[in-house]
């Protein structure tokens, strides 16, 4: 085991300015060079490992918006086939190329990850329960594999409801009881559909080769932090223990075999660690202008997008009204490789409403305009206005740039 104070004492493999840090860790997930356009959303999944899904849908729903931000205008129905295979009634088996399951969050993983996340289906087995209660869960469990067996992929409202009736956590014993099988790998996510879960049978939706759990726990957390540490380049301990939401003594125990090698971060107070790969190839191309979802795996750790980038985001929509700073869903702008502002967009027929904007100062101008024609322009808006700034002198700018 290499605790962080056992890496303190270990020569690092390279020092590097907070500068180059920053760019490897761009150009790792994929915001830095040439977009991989062969391999589209698809390659987009892979490389990061993980893409968060949530329910609020502004532009697009933040999974959209993921691929969007490395590759430019990629279509709605291409991202939702790059994640899941549907299975049209009485088609042959297909199996998907991603999968749901809890990682950072709930995320579109890659199908090539399943034996991986064998370790936590076995502590959610081992821990017997949801934190929602059955009255009688095999009986339960029992009706929805029978469901599905004989029936093939369903909706939670399609087994039978998904909510009593109350608030929306409220849910239903069929709903309490797919979810668990979906915890302990009986069952998969095998897509959305309008927004709702679609569960099969894992066995069915799994491809063979994948379809086990025989990976120890070691094993299993030592590929998961190999990954987080080549999807961000470069990352402290607290930083890949965040990507799957794993606990620091996890990481702690598997370093050593990850192939991550110490670095020296110039401003870093803590050990980091690098991709290998990622030191040995020289960081250089084009940076991406492009709106980022809060949910991105680029910023969705709080504390590593201030140490890298300098800049403090935090998600608002849950935040009441008059308490938001930078509105409900404010989207930072990555020009350059740094964070020059943020955006919280709203759509009001064909136009794209920037409902309140706020910049870094007038070298941000023209990115922001740039970002906000190309949003528009995605989500099929064929103007864009603003409603707010908290700079005159700036809105006034934009305005004329947007022009």
């Amino acid at each position: 085991m290499t605790t962080p104070a056992q890496a303190k004492g270990r020569t690092p493999e390279a020092r590097l300015s907070a500068d180059e840090a920053r760019r490897l860790a761009l150009r790792a997930q994929g915001l830095l060079g040439a977009p991989d356009r062969r391999g589209g959303a698809r390659g987009v999944l892979r490389r990061l490992g993980a893409v968060q899904l949530d329910t609020i849908s502004v532009l697009a729903r933040s999974h959209e918006l993921v691929p969007y931000a490395r590759l430019g205008a990629v279509g709605r129905a291409e991202v939702e086939a790059a994640y899941w295979t549907p299975r049209p009634a009485g088609a042959p088996t297909s199996h998907p190329h991603g999968f749901e399951y809890w990682s950072h969050a709930a995320c579109v993983l890659p199908i090539e990850e399943w034996p991986h996340f064998a370790f936590r289906r076995r502590a959610f087995q081992a821990r017997g329960h949801r934190w929602h209660v059955m009255e009688d869960a095999e009986r339960s469990c029992a009706a929805v594999r029978d469901r599905l067996t004989a029936e093939g992929p369903l909706t939670a409202t399609e087994l039978g409801g998904a909510k009593n009736g109350g608030e929306w956590y409220d849910w239903s014993e069929t709903k309490i009881a797919v979810e668990w099988l979906l915890d302990t790998g009986e069952v998969v996510c095998t897509e959305r559909r309008g927004w709702k879960r679609v569960y099969d049978l894992a066995e069915r939706a799994v491809p063979d080769a994948l379809f086990h759990d025989d990976l120890d726990d070691a094993e299993c957390m030592r590929r998961l932090v190999a990954q987080a540490g080549a999807a961000m380049g470069v990352a402290t301990r607290a930083d890949l223990a965040d990507y799957h939401r794993l606990k620091a003594e996890q990481v702690d125990a598997v370093i050593e075999g990850t192939g991550l090698v110490p670095v020296e971060v110039e401003g870093w107070s803590r050990p980091a660690w690098a991709d290998p790969a990622a030191l040995a190839a020289p960081v250089r191309g084009r940076h991406r202008t492009t709106l980022l979802s809060p949910f991105d795996s680029l910023i969705w750790d709080r504390p590593r997008t201030e140490r890298i980038f300098g800049f403090t985001h935090r998600l608002e929509a849950y935040t009441p009204k008059a308490r938001r700073v930078h509105g409900y869903f404010a989207m930072p702008l990555l020009t350059g490789g740094r964070l020059a502002g943020r955006v919280d967009p709203g759509r009001e027929g064909r136009t794209l409403v920037a409902r309140q904007v706020s910049l870094d100062g007038v070298k941000a101008v023209a990115p922001m305009a740039q970002a906000l024609r190309e949003a528009a322009e995605w989500v099929g808006c064929d103007s864009v206005r603003i409603e707010r700034c908290d700079d005159a002198r700036l809105a006034a700018e934009l305005v004329t740039a947007l022009g």
